[in-house]
């Protein structure tokens, strides 16, 4: 470069000759008229074409590796090295270098061709709303565990929402629906999804969808118009694929500890509010995105309530009183036994349903092959059975009202104490709880714990009370109270 200035300098300010600058310069004639007549300021050779001595008659096949290495996952494809000995396998005798030149190029040519552009999208407050997985790594309890964290992003104030869960399944979008727009105190006219299965069964042609029944009354519910992406094509909902960076980022780096759910989905709830709170808005910089939040509200879809939001399977009830759902089992009343039941799993419990009535309710697990009793369904087959209370897998660690383990403590060493305690049990299922552990206490005081006496005491409870005596007040009391004269009856008899 310092010698076209110098050439340029010499013809172009003092004048002289092409001959003269060769001789002083040591350059030869084509190469100062080139300089002059085009005027460039540099010059850069760029080879036409490019010889490829030894891999020429290999290109067809380097091409063909090429590009069934690229159509592989990430972790699939084989490294450069890999791929020249794969070629040199099939004969070719050139060097490492000329193979790594080429695949070069061959991906620079190929990413030109596939580049894609995209157009900034704007949305108008309240319009919609994304929604997305991901899935995160914690310690809860001292156990490193997998979570599923539900995202949802309010695309026109950039608020975002995440909760996390054990799963990925209907009920828990439903639940992470649920508490997103409770939290935002209303919803968006419209939600854009992947093609998730738990929304999504069908995918036709264009943005034709055939959604899942119970997501659509989902959706139904809160007013919402459901949109579906094109398959594989993340970036029609890009606002929400980036906050799975951030969130994961921001709140789950380093890695989160804590005892329970309950715990992270509070932890993370903060931190949204504070970042929310914290940080400007994309397009607007003066203000946060709480701001803006706060200014979207009023055009959100009211808050409709919570939706009923369960996964309804049907199953049969086995002679334990155990229904089997999702790799554990939980225990029903007795008197469901022998015919199906209705199985409505939510986020965080399960509810059995026989023709309509609750036969059962337990939060819910998500281990493998865990029993969860309830041992009030076991009571009834007590009364024929009372030596299962003391060994039965349902009354173990059972927690009792103090007063009634009190009795059933003081019946367990006497003979006959099973079948006592069976008889206070049952007398719950009619009188309540609180009644009989009012009655035990009762009979715990006057010294006393056999089942006749807190039976009694129940059977007095039931008994109407007697009518209260009206006391007559002293202004309605009579002055002269009537005297009884059972001789005027005589002056009525007929002379003799």
């Amino acid at each position: 470069m310092d010698t076209i200035a110098r050439i340029r300098r010499e013809f172009f300010n003092r004048g002289r000759a092409i001959k003269d600058i060769v001789r002083d310069l040591h350059v030869s004639r084509n190469t100062v008229r080139k300089v002059i007549r085009s005027g460039a300021t540099a010059f850069a050779y760029e080879r036409e074409v490019q010889p490829l001595p030894k891999l020429g008659p290999w290109r067809d096949d380097l091409d063909r590796i090429l590009a069934i290495n690229a159509g592989r996952s990430a972790r699939e494809r084989l490294t450069l090295i890999r791929i020249y000995e794969a070629l040199r396998g099939l004969g070719y005798e050139g060097g490492y270098d000329a193979v790594r030149r080429y695949a070069k190029t061959w991906k620079r040519e190929r990413a030109s061709v596939t580049a894609q552009a995209f157009v900034p999208l704007s949305f108008a407050p309240g319009e919609a709303y994304q929604f997305d997985w991901s899935h995160e790594i914690v310690l809860i309890g001292g156990t490193t565990v997998t979570v599923k964290v539900a995202h949802v992003r309010l695309c026109h104030s950039r608020m975002l929402f995440v909760r996390a869960y054990p799963r990925e399944s209907q009920e828990m979008v439903f639940d992470a629906h649920d508490r997103a727009f409770a939290f935002f105190q209303g919803t968006c006219q419209r939600g854009i999804y992947d093609n998730m299965k738990t929304a999504v069964e069908t995918i036709f042609v264009g943005r034709e969808r055939a959604y899942n029944r119970r997501f659509l009354q989902m959706c139904s519910h809160y007013l919402v118009d459901p949109v579906a992406c094109t398959p594989a094509s993340g970036w029609e909902k890009g606002q929400v694929e980036n906050q799975v960076g951030l969130v994961r980022e921001r709140f789950f780096t380093p890695r989160v500890r804590v005892q329970s759910y309950e715990e992270l989905n509070a932890l993370l709830l903060d931190q949204v509010i504070a970042y929310a709170k914290a940080h400007p808005h994309p397009e607007e910089r003066e203000r946060t995105v709480w701001e803006r939040f706060e200014a979207e509200r009023a055009a959100l879809v009211p808050y409709a309530g919570r939706f009923d939001g369960f996964h309804a399977i049907s199953a049969s009830v086995s002679t334990t009183c155990l229904v089997r759902f999702d790799n554990n089992r939980y225990s029903v009343m007795a008197s469901a036994i022998g015919r199906p039941v209705e199985v409505r799993a939510y986020a965080e419990r399960v509810e059995i349903r026989q023709d309509g009535r609750v036969v059962a309710e337990h939060e819910r697990a998500f281990g493998r092959d865990q029993t969860v009793f309830d041992p009030w369904h076991y009571v009834p087959v007590l009364a024929r059975k009372p030596g299962a209370l003391r060994n039965g897998a349902p009354f173990k660690d059972w927690m009792l009202p103090p007063a009634l383990d009190r009795v059933r403590r003081k019946l367990a060493g006497s003979a006959g104490g099973d079948r006592q305690m069976v008889e206070i049990l049952t007398a719950v299922l009619g009188d309540g709880l609180p009644a009989v552990e009012a009655a035990c206490a009762e009979a715990l005081r006057e010294g006393v714990h056999s089942a006749d006496v807190v039976l009694n005491i129940l059977a007095r409870q039931r008994e109407p009370t007697p009518p209260v005596t009206i006391l007559t007040p002293e202004s309605l009391r009579l002055r002269h109270e009537p005297v009884a004269d059972c001789a005027r009856y005589d002056s009525l008899r007929s002379p003799p």
